[in-house]
């Protein structure tokens, strides 16, 4: 057993609310200086800054994960993450043709930029990332499962965007086996007032939006395997 260093929640220039600085080399040079093991790559309803992500990240020998933060029609934002980019991609395009389309106003909402792996700008997105989808809290279980990803309710101590903020409750049918916390001293009140939650596992991540707010070495996951399914078994593995 291992146990690895994380950050499973953050934003390139591709999510309109990232900062112009977190491109897909910067956001892996930042994540080598604070020595994290494993990162994620979490754009809003988009996974198309995820391949530079990937091969930079390679470069550096640091475990880099595809993901994206999909927002549900009641507005809930999910975490998800994948082990193979070709499933997450394919997930994109389903995502990407139930998003609500609005064309994206950089004065208003910021740029959406997709980079290449010299960390050049190669494109842009018109459509509005952070709308919601068509996508019910209810079907992201199946959806994410169905790219063999995993689905991670996110910052569900919010009191936006998340799912106890948002719905109030947590479904009975639910399936999902982790679940993120933006503060880790809620934790026990929301087991108590959750009893689903005592089965899941938690993580807290940065959800940065800026180069500077990527978590420091001090969150750790316990893994198998120093791998990207090392790290997705320890976050889908239900608590007995």
């Amino acid at each position: 057993m291992f146990r690895v260093s994380y950050d499973l929640h953050m934003h390139s220039c591709l999510s309109p609310c990232g900062d112009m600085d977190m491109t897909p080399g910067n956001i892996v040079g930042m994540a080598m200086i604070k020595e994290l093991d494993v990162i994620a790559l979490t754009d809003h309803n988009t996974v198309k800054n995820c391949p530079p992500f990937l091969n930079i990240a390679k470069q550096y020998g640091i475990i880099a994960i595809p993901g994206m933060e999909l927002t549900t029609m009641e507005e809930v934002h999910v975490v998800c993450l994948f082990e193979d980019l070709k499933k997450a991609l394919s997930f994109n395009e389903e995502v990407y043709g139930k998003l609500q389309k609005v064309a994206n106003c950089p004065e208003i909402f910021g740029q959406q930029v997709i980079m290449n792996d010299e960390d050049e700008p190669v494109g842009i997105e018109e459509n509005l990332l952070i709308n919601a989808t068509d996508i019910g809290f209810d079907d992201v279980w199946e959806l994410v499962n169905r790219y063999d990803g995993v689905m991670i309710p996110a910052h569900i101590d919010k009191k936006s965007n998340s799912l106890l903020a948002n719905l109030g409750f947590i479904p009975e049918d639910s399936k999902f086996t982790c679940v993120e916390v933006k503060n880790m001293d809620n934790w026990h009140r929301l087991k108590r007032e959750h009893p689903y939650l005592e089965k899941c596992n938690v993580i807290t991540s940065s959800d940065a939006h800026y180069l500077e707010n990527i978590n420091e070495p001090i969150n750790y996951l316990t893994v198998r395997e120093k791998s990207v399914r090392g790290v997705l078994d320890a976050i889908r593995e239900v608590i007995s």
